[in-house]
């Protein structure tokens, strides 16, 4: 399988790109159109052996199979339908798009042309712990799945943001953005082919100098079988020696399982740690060396025609609850300030 990456905008592409790489496809080229020279200086140091191409040859490259994206939120569904046109798969970063209008597009050519439109949500594709969770889950280990509680704290680290990182019409919001990680993980530990969102809030509480941009935010919602909370911000202390202490607890009937993904605070080191609690006691599962497996899926998928990595329908239910909870989203009110 051959591969093309086009949107080096945000650090997802390294892993997307090193993914594929790892799991046995070939890339065919890159485009180094950016918007923050940083990210593409990082992806020469990574991938020195790739070479550089222009957007529209790899598009008219009969020979790619895929085309990867990790460009601005906003422009991420505009190259997908172009690509798909082109006869060719697509792996977008999260979010894989920012407005209804353009998940409507997406949808109507993914019918027409038969492609693979598929979204990178690495907080579960790349995070050994949750291929762990997943088998325990399968095992009975802690009975059927009735609640998730996903947790996306993130370090804002201001100084190497890009403009378009604070313009809310670029990346489409926090929820429509970070949530979509936990939105995809609840629909897939609770067995959920569908849910709705109960309640969503949006709020601005950390710099002044940027009060329309949204720093944290918080969705309830429900399917036919499970409940899920999701927390996501941008208030990451300095001292965490990760991005964020990304966590997932999923609670079930006979036990729960908490996902402690990049650090153990104060505890053991390294990432990818599991906490069992069932019936005979307590556990620790190292999970760092259990494989990945969504790169190989995809590439079999666009192989095969079929859906290993994750359902079509999956990737487009996480979209539209994304933008749903972003639209319904109430303002919260910082404490203490309502009465000024």
């Amino acid at each position: 399988m051959r591969f093309a990456a086009i949107g080096l905008d945000h650090r997802h592409i390294y892993h997307m790109v090193g993914g594929l790489l790892e799991a046995g496809a070939d890339c065919a080229g890159f485009d180094p159109a950016t918007s923050d020279p940083r990210v593409l200086a990082g992806f020469h140091e990574r991938f020195p052996q790739l070479r550089e191409a222009q957007a529209e040859a790899l598009l008219d490259d009969a020979t790619i199979d895929l085309i990867v994206c990790a460009g601005i939120p906003s422009e991420r569904a505009g190259l997908a339908v172009r690509a798909m046109q082109a006869g060719k798969d697509v792996m977008v970063d999260k979010p894989g798009v920012t407005t209804f209008e353009q998940l409507a597009e997406v949808e109507r050519v993914v019918a027409e042309t038969g492609r693979i439109f598929s979204v990178c949500f690495s907080e579960r594709f790349i995070v050994p712990a949750t291929i762990v969770a997943g088998k325990l889950i399968a095992d009975g280990a802690i009975g059927r799945v009735v609640q998730t509680v996903g947790l996306g704290p993130h370090r804002l680290n201001r100084s190497i943001r890009p403009d378009w990182f604070f313009d809310k019409r670029s990346f489409g919001g926090i929820l429509t953005d970070i949530a979509s990680h936990q939105i995809d993980q609840f629909l897939h530990f609770t067995g959920s082919p569908d849910a709705e969102i109960a309640a969503s809030g949006t709020g601005h509480f950390g710099l002044a100098d940027l009060p329309d941009f949204e720093d944290f935010g918080e969705i309830l919602l429900r399917s036919d079988r499970a409940n899920g909370f999701i927390r996501v911000d941008w208030f990451t202390a300095d001292g965490l020696p990760t991005w964020g202490d990304g966590r997932l607890t999923i609670l079930g009937t006979e036990g729960t399982i908490e996902l402690r993904k990049y650090v153990d605070i104060a505890g053991r080191p390294g990432t990818d740690h599991v906490f069992l609690v069932d019936k005979a006691g307590t556990h620790h599962i190292d999970a760092s060396r259990e494989p990945l497996t969504y790169f190989r899926n995809l590439i079999a998928d666009i192989a095969d025609r079929s859906e290993t990595a994750a359902t079509q329908r999956h990737m487009f239910t996480v979209c539209r609850l994304a933008l749903h909870a972003q639209d319904r989203a109430v303002r919260l009110p910082v404490r203490g300030t309502e009465a000024k």
